[in-house]
């Protein structure tokens, strides 16, 4: 049996459970599948014991329960934290109590070296407590500082301002910034130039094998006539329904061109948002616009994403994001917004619009005119690219060489 002290071990904080679907629970999802059986790292990862997106494993297979608030899966030992009702700082105490209880753990069990791993820049006024706090156990605190989160239109003046100051704080008391952005990692570089902060570029990651359903899956078929769509005639986003997101630009644009094609909305607008982008849109008017709700069956969601005609991304703020590595690794021909998060993941595989009136709707009116070979062989290069430097393969081995400490921060 492995001593402890012949293990590197890994806390991983801020995600809500494994096996959701989310950017950082996705992530930590695929970290544990791809490394499971890897005898070097030991996972010990934070998760919610109630309230949104919390922890349900009973839903997952092949899971070891050592207590009501423990379960071992995937080698990886998982703990439940419950959150008290207390409004918007749920958040931060969820974070400020996963980080207690993984230094009582380290300290108990007198673990060497170990790594927390922080996700999101939630606690920053708690950041100096904690680095020091796991300096004296010997460890090293790491953190991903995701997008652009004192940025997204959907925050308060006020709570954007607690998000910057946070950020600011989680990187002066962390030992490395993981950036799953190129851009990311240059804005923290620039930004907190002053503390030199040590840094290390791993994006997130994708898959690119098709869907396991066939055009005649009846789960696809039905979906379709209750949706009023057909394969290679729809152009398609998803996403979450947020200013920031660009959703009404999009829906602008495409109302004002000449496509004959639907256009397919995945995302989980509710009725108040949806009346106030009548009053602006009147995007009933153009049936052509269909809003879909939203597709949990992830083999569903591929397929649906495989047989769109385009694709739309409208994100402007974050880095390196989930649903356009998903869209470039099975959608053919994808349309993105111009911003330099966009251009650094796609590249030259794929086409870009601005938010300047009429400029969306002129691509897609080229978009519907072009070959049918034209679009393959550019879904083709995006499937490439991803392929290359952005499977999870790829990734979670990015992620051994930093936590082993085979590659350095600079």
């Amino acid at each position: 049996m492995q001593r402890i002290e012949d293990v590197q071990h890994v806390f991983l904080v801020g995600a809500k459970s494994l096996g959701a679907y989310g950017g950082y629970e996705t992530f930590i999802n695929k970290l544990t599948e791809y490394h499971q059986n890897n005898e070097k790292i030991k996972y010990h990862v934070a998760c919610k014991a109630n309230g949104d997106g919390c922890m349900d494993e009973s839903k997952l297979e092949d899971i070891k329960r050592v207590s009501d608030s423990e379960f071992v899966y995937r080698n990886a030992r998982c703990f439940k934290i419950h959150i008290p009702d207390i409004g918007p700082a749920k958040a931060i105490y969820y974070d400020v109590v996963a980080l207690s209880q993984c230094c009582k753990y380290i300290k108990r069990y007198d673990i060497k070296n170990p790594i927390v791993y922080i996700l999101a820049c939630r606690i920053g006024p708690f950041a100096a407590h904690f680095q020091k706090r796991i300096h004296k156990l010997s460890g090293r605190v790491y953190v991903n500082p995701d997008g652009h989160e004192w940025m997204r239109a959907k925050w308060s003046a006020s709570v954007r301002k607690y998000w910057k100051i946070s950020e600011q704080l989680m990187i002066r008391h962390c030992d490395l910034a993981v950036c799953d952005s190129k851009n990311i990692e240059k804005y923290i570089r620039t930004s907190y130039k002053r503390y030199n902060p040590k840094t290390v570029y791993i994006a997130y990651g994708a898959e690119t094998e098709k869907s396991d359903l066939n055009d005649d899956s009846e789960i696809l078929l039905n979906w379709y006539k209750e949706k009023g769509l057909s394969k290679k005639d729809y152009y398609l986003v998803v996403g979450r329904f947020v200013p920031e997101n660009n959703y009404e630009t999009m829906i602008h644009e495409f109302m004002k061109s000449k496509s004959t094609h639907d256009f397919a909305i995945i995302t989980n607008a509710n009725d108040r948002f949806l009346d106030k982008l009548e009053v602006k849109l009147q995007y009933k008017t153009d049936k052509r616009i269909v809003f879909v709700g939203t597709v949990y069956d992830q083999e569903l969601l591929k397929k649906i994403r495989e047989n769109a005609y385009g694709y739309f991304h409208g994100h402007e703020v974050g880095g390196t994001n989930p649903s356009l590595l998903e869209a470039l690794g099975s959608t053919d021909l994808n349309l993105l917004l111009d911003v330099g998060f966009n251009r650094e993941v796609a590249e030259e595989n794929a086409l870009y619009w601005t938010k300047e009136d009429g400029n969306l709707a002129a691509l897609i009116d080229k978009c519907d005119k072009r070959s049918a070979d034209e679009i393959v062989e550019l879904g083709a290069q995006a499937k490439k690219r991803i392929a290359n430097a952005y499977s999870w393969q790829f990734i979670v081995d990015e992620y051994e060489k930093v936590f082993l400490g085979l590659k350095k921060g600079h």
